[in-house]
């Protein structure tokens, strides 16, 4: 049996590709052959120049994530522009820091929308035109070390990331049997935006540094394997996974 990391003729659906992980993946999965469709509030102009480089197209569709309202109208104009929707990721996602005695109503809802309850809908509304169509697909939540961790000032972020992981763990044993693969990546520290105050700390940046085996923060291109990997034929049989990439940091 040949292992196949090949995605010719497929479509991915890509949240937040406009920068940083989201970016990456976007581009990755079209070296690897498949065509982009890039959710977000702002225009994935550079994405799409990067995925025009591959040789792949790239059709955006605006949308604000921080609720469910748009989720049914992203998934039609998907449908009627591509046909398919082989591939969804869900890595748009927003953080809120401030201590956790401080930390505001408005600031926990803002980040559980975007960050769980968007990527279950979102995921809900993909999975059911598999369903009615009789087919698979592949779903790769973006969850993060704080799936694993509590972290500090971050309240929010954590419960979304924890529960990230465990509703990638409750889909594929609901979903496995329907050839749909649910599977998640847990990326370790990375330069991204979200991580800008992060490193921006001298403290904290010395201090995460100090952890890392691999020496250094992950750069966003550091991510895309693992979602052509969990996006192939070659993890047909890879169900609920949380995959770290994360330069060692967890096995520290």
């Amino acid at each position: 049996m040949s292992v196949s990391f090949d995605l010719t003729g497929r479509t991915a659906m890509v949240t937040g590709a406009n920068t940083g992980l989201g970016q990456a993946i976007a581009v990755g999965l079209a070296q690897a052959g498949a065509d982009i469709i890039a959710v977000g509030r702002s225009a994935p102009t550079e994405t799409a120049a990067m995925v025009a480089e591959t040789g792949r197209a790239l059709h955006a569709i605006p949308a604000d994530l921080s609720t469910v309202a748009p989720i049914a109208d992203v998934v039609a104009k998907a449908v009627a522009a591509v046909g398919t929707i082989d591939i969804l990721v869900n890595n748009a996602g927003i953080i809120r820091r401030n201590d956790s005695l401080d930390f505001t109503e408005e600031d926990w809802d803002a980040v559980i929308d975007t960050n769980l309850k968007t990527a279950f809908f979102l995921s809900q509304a993909v999975a059911r035109t598999w369903a009615s169509a009789g087919r698979g697909g592949k779903i790769i939540n973006i969850c993060s070390m704080l799936s694993f961790q509590g972290g500090i000032r971050v309240p929010s972020y954590t419960a979304s990331k924890s529960g990230l992981a465990g509703l990638t763990r409750l889909l594929a044993c609901e979903w496995a049997a329907k050839g749909i693969n649910v599977n998640a990546i847990a990326p370790g520290y990375f330069s991204t935006n979200n991580t800008e105050a992060l490193r921006a700390d001298e403290t904290r940046n010395r201090d995460i540094l100090a952890r890392i085996p691999a020496g250094r923060w992950g750069d966003p291109s550091d991510i895309s394997g693992a979602a052509v990997f969990l996006a192939s034929d070659a993890a047909a049989y890879v169900h609920g996974t949380v995959l770290a990439v994360d330069g060692g940091w967890l096995a520290r």
